[in-house]
């Protein structure tokens, strides 16, 4: 169980230094040093390098600026890794010295340390890590990416760049991301300037999803995603003939909610075993 908290926390904290760190060998140090300390007083240092190594893997194998050269097989196989350190391993019977601390209730009764990591290190995953997961699975599957239907390629003259529509490569939750992208002449457009939406609402989806099923409040979380659909019916129903938009629309939420359901399924096995 450790184990799969301590992977899950290493690369989601990995993306994140990506995504808002300044300098990211800054934001790498620091995460690593905070990372090999909790390691330390929990008596699982070696796990925690292992995590480490698996976080620094998992950077080249999924870049965030450009499709990643493994497509989506290294998600599968941290998915695999996962369940299988914590079906394999279980929970330790000592926590090291944070263990003779360590107290933490809850409506459902004490938390470990090592379920409270397990936790921890599922819900920064699916902030930004299950973005980049969401990114891969439609780039693996050449998924349609919606263009302002307004624009249209302009003949060259005299300038030595054809101005084209160029949508963002930074895509957060692309089911859910920015709508549209305008075309720019020459200069390509700042992949971090204008509001993503997706970043922002497939994160929060994603936790709230986890959030519900652990709290077995099932209702809720089948209104919540059949609302999603609701919303962005009008959209699809202007795909016309081609299905790209109801395609683009269903593989990014498909992913995400397997994400979440399988960061909640993790949870609910270790807190049972």
């Amino acid at each position: 169980m450790i184990v799969t908290g301590f992977i899950l926390l290493a690369v989601g904290a990995a993306d994140l230094v990506r995504q808002f760190a300044p300098r990211r060998w800054i934001g790498y140090l620091t995460a690593a040093v905070i990372l090999l300390l909790l390691g330390s007083v929990s008596d699982a240092l070696l796990p925690m390098i292992a995590a480490l190594l698996t976080g620094a893997i998992w950077i080249w194998c999924m870049p965030d600026d450009r499709p990643s050269p493994a497509g989506f097989w290294p998600a599968v196989l941290l998915g695999v890794v996962s369940i299988g350190a914590v079906v394999w391993f279980g929970e330790r019977a000592d926590a090291g010295l944070i263990g003779d601390v360590w107290t933490l209730r809850s409506p459902f009764g004490l938390i470990s340390f090592d379920l409270a990591i397990l936790v921890l290190g599922a819900g920064v995953f699916l902030l930004e890590s299950a973005n980049l997961v969401v990114r891969a699975a439609l780039d693996g599957e050449h998924t349609w990416r919606p263009v302002d239907s307004a624009v249209q390629p302009v003949p060259v003259l005299s300038a030595p760049q054809a101005i084209v529509p160029t949508a963002d490569p930074a895509i957060g939750d692309p089911a859910d991301g920015a709508a549209t992208a305008a075309a720019v002449p020459t200069a390509a457009p700042d992949p971090r300037s204008g509001f993503k939406g997706g970043r922002l609402i497939g994160p929060l989806e994603r936790i709230i999803v986890l959030l519900l099923t652990l709290a077995g409040a099932y209702p809720v979380l089948a209104a919540m995603l059949a609302a999603k659909g609701i919303v962005r019916f009008p959209e699809i129903s202007r795909d016309g003939e081609s299905g790209a938009r109801a395609e683009y629309f269903l593989v990014g939420s498909l992913v995400s909610w397997v994400m979440a359901l399988g960061a909640a399924f993790l949870v609910w096995w270790s807190a049972q075993s």
